[in-house]
């Protein structure tokens, strides 16, 4: 009976086999999230990266380490495969903070990977030594077999997570926090330091470009835009020279070459190039924009990734969501306290220096060792020498106990007859000399830190510059950058449009991911998707391509009411509709019917004539209607009453001009596009023939269309501005064949649109220096007459020094001293020549006057440099000589 009752007694005791699961996948997701996936706060590692640096530092000195030897050393902490430990340490040191690497090590560009463990090198960097380790402030704990200690986590005495990033996921939870610049973030702790706010971007080792705008400060639930550089080498030729964080030269291409099957672009072909440097080629298809193809490659290849930031940290043993703010104040205030612990080891250290100095000092010279000569014990040696010390024990900073008599005694007979008092004291000098120093810190702890800060930039910053450029993004319209890889067709009887009906009316090219506006002859309208063959309803009048906001497509239309009988026009454009849904552009009636229809791309209004049945009681059986007399409305309007009468036929009478108007057109720097939205400076208002003037800071200049795709990079240009044929510009530059500084005013006399013009001196050197478009320009000139002289101005009204000459004539010569600077100032009213030379005789200030100017000599480029010079020689008056 005892053992039954024992039996149930242990059935009861087991525990639910859906109990042990939930207990187990708890300890499994605390394990995985704790020990493997996510890093601490304190140092910004996992694990395994702890305990790779560990072993590193354990095995320093000084020389290369095989990182066979490296993983070897590390398994005794970390209780994994060696393929881990290579993964990481190869991971760290494609970083390039904490390791130096020697060999093949994998080319993060490329994807390219690290050779085998055992041919490969690496040690502790500088920069790691400094800022990682320190033995006296490290919190230790047993190995996993206990046999060795290992840290809990290192002292980093710098935000080392911020400046690597991590990246991992565990068991229901995930982490990604994107690298920073060391720079940047040694500025930011120093600014946290000093009490003021900061804000960080991150920055990738593989270059590219970023709009952080929603970044959100590295917490879940931001987004980053990260960009290729992309440069138009010519017209059918472009250039990928840095890649997007994440990924590689291999996966660019492979997209690259993906969307082009797939018809999003048209492309002739791809080559990677890449060596040291990124170098993907795309060779463009005959006839394909540049700039849309730029765009396209954004909107659908690898050359633009969306990046999801989520920083989560281990503080305290458990996972918590934070920013990029908080940990770098985490950080810093962690470096803080480092620093105060360092120095209190060392003030320490320095006391106890100090302490056994002054013992020892006092037990020699007071000639204490001979009071132990008659001791019969060790006990009467050590009271001795304690009694003899009696009278100095109150100038010690601290009591004095046994352990220091014992030291004492150690002292050898040797050292006591060769001790010089004379160097103790200055030993000692210097030891509280120090210690003064430390005790300074210690109370200006802060500036200590910042001074800390500023010591690493000083010594690691070189080499470690921003790489990825901030920008802001255009939003790429896919519709509009999209290739125009299919047809549309269309059988307006049976009321079918799709791109397989090859066989019916052709309407013009498209993409397989534009929507189709179609409107038939009953007064409805829908938009749907472009298909192989779709049905949209029968007696189909007009379908196109759906450009979604397009308020320039203007819709003209006439139609008759089946209920009143009147005939109604009408003016409207569609922006925005919901797909697939049909809307009535009629008063809604039955057996309503439309009589005329036109789509006009930039708001045309045309001339149609009436015609009325000749049953009709009207007097006037036929008239002219005129749409331009119609405003633009919306497409739900009833329209105007054409006539009451019935409708026999509508016909065209004369084709009309645009009711619109031109477009107004804005430049935003910040993107680098046109736009219509009002963002930027305000070029103007263009027409159709109207072009963009474009003035680089290289000394070309570029006639190009108005097209919102138009790409222009804010670095490279001077001046933006609407082309006006009668318009002068304004351009200061240096000749490198003349070593002089020139002015010049020249109009544009070419036609030619997308090419550019070179407009200053070809020889080595040459440079432009300032460019304007406005008529009259005043400028202020800053000069040097030597390089260690002072820095001078002279105003020049430009009008008056040269006269406007052709687009290749080198100008006037301005001066042969050295110009820092050309500043364009507020524009003035031009003053009579007279006045102008009674100011000049009262001004100590030298002016420009006509004189000076018709001196200074007109020069054409397109003469022999020599001859050019020989003429400049004989006019030597200059502006500022």
């Amino acid at each position: 009976m005892s053992e039954q009752f024992e039996q149930e007694d242990s059935l009861h005791k087991q525990i639910a086999v859906d109990g042990l699961y939930e207990q187990w996948f708890l300890e499994y997701a605390s394990y995985v999230i704790l020990e493997r996936a996510v890093p601490a706060i304190e140092d910004g590692l996992k694990p395994v990266q702890r305990r790779i640096l560990h072993a590193l530092r354990e095995m320093d000195d000084g020389r290369f380490n095989k990182v066979a030897n490296v993983i070897g050393a590390t398994m005794q902490y970390h209780p994994h495969g060696d393929a881990s430990i290579n993964e990481a340490i190869v991971n760290i040191g494609q970083k390039g903070l904490l390791f130096d690497c020697q060999g093949n090590w994998g080319d993060i560009n490329t994807g390219d990977s690290a050779a085998a463990p055992r041919y490969i090198e690496v040690r502790l960097s500088n920069l790691g030594k400094e800022v990682v380790f320190n033995e006296d402030t490290t919190e230790w704990q047993l190995s996993y077999d206990g046999r060795k200690r290992e840290p809990v986590a290192l002292p980093v005495k710098f935000p080392l997570l911020l400046a690597q990033g991590v990246e991992g996921i565990a068991v229901g939870l995930s982490t990604k926090i994107l690298p920073h610049n060391f720079i940047e973030l040694c500025e930011a702790s120093i600014e946290i330091l000093r009490g003021n706010p900061v804000s960080l971007f991150p920055d990738f080792i593989t270059g590219g470009m970023i709009d952080a705008t929603n970044y959100n400060d590295g917490q879940r639930g931001g987004k980053v835009r990260v960009r290729a550089k992309i440069k138009e080498l010519d017209k059918k030729t472009l250039v990928i020279t840095e890649i997007p964080f994440g990924s590689t030269t291999t996966s660019v291409k492979d997209s690259i070459v993906k969307a082009n099957d797939e018809g999003k672009i048209k492309i002739k072909k791809v080559e990677d190039l890449t060596a040291k440097n990124v170098e993907i080629h795309v060779h463009l298809a005959p006839g394909v924009s540049p700039d849309i193809t730029i765009d396209a490659l954004y909107a659908f290849t690898e050359c633009e990734v969306s990046i999801s930031p989520n920083a989560c940290v281990i503080i305290d043993e458990k996972p918590v969501f934070s920013t990029v703010s908080d940990i770098l104040k985490y950080n810093t205030d962690q470096t803080k306290e480092l620093l105060r612990r360092e120095l209190d080891i060392r003030r320490g250290e320095l006391q106890e220096k100090i302490l056994f100095s002054s013992l020892e000092k006092i037990f020699i010279e007071n000639r204490i060792y001979r009071n132990i000569e008659e001791c019969e014990t060790f006990e009467d040696v050590i009271e001795t020498v304690d009694r003899g010390l009696d009278p100095y024990k109150a100038d010690f900073y601290r009591e004095i106990v046994q352990e220091d008599i014992l030291r004492l005694l150690e002292i050898r007979i040797k050292r006591i007859s060769k001790y010089d008092a004379f160097k103790a004291d200055e030993a000692m000098r210097r030891l509280e000399e120090e210690l003064a120093e430390v005790l300074n810190h210690l109370a200006h702890l802060t500036q200590f830190a910042i001074d800390y800060f500023k010591n690493l930039l000083k010594k690691y910053s070189k080499g470690r510059e921003r790489k990825t450029e901030i920008r802001n993004f255009n939003t790429v319209s896919v519709a509009v950058v999209a290739a125009t890889n299919a047809k549309l067709y269309v059988n307006r009887e049976d009321g079918f449009i799709g791109f397989g009906l090859k066989k019916d009316e052709f309407v013009g090219d498209c993409s397989d991911i534009d929507d189709v506006i179609v409107f038939r002859r009953d007064g409805k309208c829908l938009v749907t998707k472009i298909q192989e063959k779709v049905f949209v309803g029968k007696d189909i009048i007009f379908c196109g391509v759906f450009r979604k906001g397009d308020d320039r497509r203007v819709y003209n239309m006439m139609y008759h009411d089946g209920k009143s009988g009147v005939t109604y026009a009408k003016r409207f454009s569609v922006t925005a509709v919901t797909r697939d849904r049909e809307y009535d552009l009629t008063a809604g009636n039955p057996k309503s019917k439309v009589l005329w229809f036109t789509a006009n791309d930039n708001g045309e209004a045309e001339t149609v004539e009436v015609k009325l049945t000749a049953s009709c009681t009207a007097k006037v059986k036929q008239f002219e209607w005129n749409f331009a007399k119609l405003l633009i409305k919306n497409r739900e309007a009833l329209g105007n009453q054409v006539t009451k009468y019935p409708v026999r036929k509508v016909e065209l009478k004369r084709t009309g001009v645009s009711t619109l108007g031109g477009v107004e057109i804005w430049y935003d720097p910040t993107i680098g596009r046109l736009n219509r939205d009002n963002r930027g400076s305000y070029l103007g208002n263009f027409e159709a023939k109207d072009n963009v003037l474009v003035v680089y800071k290289d000394g070309n200049y570029e006639l190009t269309s108005f097209e919102l795709t138009n790409r222009y990079e804010p670095e490279l240009i001077a001046v933006l501005a609407k082309f006006d044929p009668e318009g002068v510009i304004t351009a200061v530059h240096y000749d490198g064949g003349q070593k002089n500084y020139f002015v010049k005013r020249f109009r544009i006399e070419t036609t030619t649109v997308d090419k550019k013009f070179h407009f200053i001196g070809e020889s080595k050197g040459s440079k432009l220096l300032f460019a304007s478009v406005d008529e009259r320009p005043t400028v202020e000139v800053l000069y040097k007459e030597s390089d260690k002289g002072p820095v001078e101005k002279v105003e020049v009204l430009v009008e008056e020094f040269v006269e406007v000459r052709g687009w290749k004539a080198l100008g006037n010569k301005l001066s042969s001293f050295k110009v820092t600077d050309v500043k364009q100032l507020a524009s003035r009213i031009v003053e009579k020549a007279e006045t102008r030379e009674e100011d000049d005789e009262e001004d100590d200030e030298p002016a420009v006057t006509a004189q000076a100017a018709s001196a200074g000599g007109e020069e054409d480029l397109s003469k022999d440099s020599d001859e050019a010079g020989d003429k400049s020689s004989q006019n030597q008056l200059d502006l500022f000589g």
